[in-house]
């Protein structure tokens, strides 16, 4: 719910909760007043319009502070005549807070308690069934712990140590493949009693001319 009101000569939209800044009010900080010149009530799809005034309808506020606006100046030039004249201007205002905003039996304040109420009971209630999930859930994963069997842990230590002798024997057996194989050399029946060893070649020297210097 929401209303127009008219204070300062000037209007103003307004509901509950609203910080506005008026025109001075001869009234003190904390002090609470009425504001019985509503021009407009709107509560959803319904609406009252006052001609000029709406009957029934009464807006409540408390004064918040009283305070001054941003300076603003004035300057007045006239040309060819030498005048040049500035002022600065500071207004005064007092700052509003809108408490309730009512149309004959009905009450914006009341409105907004009721739901803010609602709100409440329905956060308990998501975090009430929240901690019951997660109670059930510890209590589950407590008797799943318990029911494992003990030797989980050294049966997987047993199954990895072939695995390790495995892989060490494997590069054995790759390097006895990869291994040349000797050759052995028989000397024939025709072939002489003693054998001569024969030494490797030597590769030829080569000689160089000599440069001339």
């Amino acid at each position: 719910m929401y209303a127009v009101i008219v204070t300062g000569g000037k209007q103003y939209r307004v509901e509950v909760g609203t910080e506005l800044e008026v025109e001075l009010l001869d009234v003190e900080p904390g002090q609470a007043i009425k504001l019985d010149r509503v021009l407009l009530v709107a509560d959803g799809d319904e609406s009252a319009i006052g001609r000029p005034l709406v009957e029934d309808a009464e807006v409540s506020a408390e004064v918040v502070r009283q305070t001054r606006g941003e300076k603003l100046i004035a300057f007045k030039y006239r040309p060819k005549a030498r005048s040049r004249v500035k002022k600065g201007h500071r207004q005064e205002l007092t700052v509003l807070r809108i408490t309730d905003v009512r149309l004959g039996s009905k009450s914006a304040a009341e409105s907004v308690r009721k739901a803010e109420a609602e709100a409440k009971t329905e956060r308990q209630r998501l975090e009430e069934a929240a901690a019951k999930q997660a109670a059930a859930d510890a209590a589950l994963a407590a008797k799943l712990a318990k029911s494992a069997p003990a030797e989980a842990k050294p049966a997987k230590a047993s199954t990895a140590k072939p695995k390790a002798a495995a892989t060490k024997a494997e590069p054995k057996a790759a390097s006895a493949k990869t291994a040349p194989k000797k050759t052995t050399v028989r000397a024939s029946a025709t072939d002489d009693k003693t054998t001569k060893k024969v030494a490797p070649k030597a590769p030829p020297k080569t000689t160089r001319a000599p440069k001339d210097k």
